[in-house]
């Protein structure tokens, strides 16, 4: 009886241990994950700032850096609890579609066409975005496309209609999409002596420039916005909405858009903020 009764009672400490032990376990492993842009991965913003956001909520982001297309299919299908991408339309969709509770402006910056400094299809200097990719159409000289469905790819493809360019025809030829992500695209676009058009924070970030450069650039229509949205826990019940809606109350409040804008690399800002309270 003596031993049944220290049996017992250890097993009764044991399991009290258990249960103290369990909230500092899962404080520990408290995490949301956001699907995101390779953009904002690149340019070593969210490096810069998800750790402030996890010292002030305890809450760990773990980041799916993919184009915003396959970020927006991602969420669709629930994996993530939010959504931080740059492709307004698409986002509103999302959100009409009801995969996601409401969309919020979170910062912006803008898009650039950059290429060979000998510029060979004489784009330099242009502010006239469609110009300067017919220009480039024109000359045949190699355009780098990310052809991956994201922000930047759904921008590119917009501006080639405006400049009335068929990029389907010219698709392995002077066209030339890299299926890959922003950095990849420039890797690509340095190593054989290509155009290409980037998000200017991924640029400003990019190591590898060799003979690149900015060659056209303030365009409005090369304006490059950034939204937040939740996943709807009504369409997905494993999204964490609470965590997920303090992140996004920290990224579009006071101290998340401070971080944005403190944000810089070479001394150069690389994303605007600009969250206000009207949502969509």
């Amino acid at each position: 009886m003596l031993t049944r009764f220290f049996s017992a009672s250890a097993a009764a400490v044991l399991a009290l241990g258990v249960v103290a032990t369990a909230p500092a376990l899962a404080d520990d492993d408290r995490f949301i994950i956001v699907q995101s842009t390779t953009s904002t991965q690149n340019s070593g913003l969210l490096d810069a700032i998800l750790p402030q956001f996890k010292d002030k909520s305890g809450i760990e982001v773990r980041v799916v850096a993919v184009g915003t297309g396959q970020a927006l299919k991602n969420a669709r299908n629930g994996d993530g609890d939010v959504l931080l991408v740059h492709a307004k339309p698409a986002e509103e969709k999302f959100v009409a579609d009801g995969f996601g509770v409401k969309r919020s402006d979170v910062m912006y910056n803008d898009f650039v066409i950059i290429g060979p400094k000998s510029d060979p299809a004489g784009i330099k200097g242009l502010s006239d975005a469609p110009l300067a990719l017919r220009k480039i159409a024109d000359s045949k000289a190699p355009f780098a496309s990310r052809g991956d469905d994201s922000g930047t790819h759904k921008k590119e493809r917009a501006l080639w209609k405006m400049a009335e360019v068929d990029i389907g025809e010219a698709s392995g030829s002077w066209y030339r999409e890299t299926g890959s992500g922003m950095g990849a695209t420039l890797n690509a676009a340095a190593g054989m002596g290509a155009y290409t058009m980037s998000d200017r924070a991924t640029w400003i970030a990019f190591k590898n420039k060799g003979e690149l450069a900015i060659l056209t650039e303030g365009d409005d229509r090369l304006f490059n916005q950034y939204g937040v949205i939740l996943v709807n826990p009504e369409k997905h019940a494993a999204v964490k909405k609470d965590d997920g809606q303090a992140f996004i109350d920290w990224l579009i409040g006071a101290e998340g858009q401070k971080a944005i804008a403190a944000y810089q690399v070479d001394g150069q800002q690389l994303f605007f903020p600009n969250a206000t309270k009207e949502t969509n």
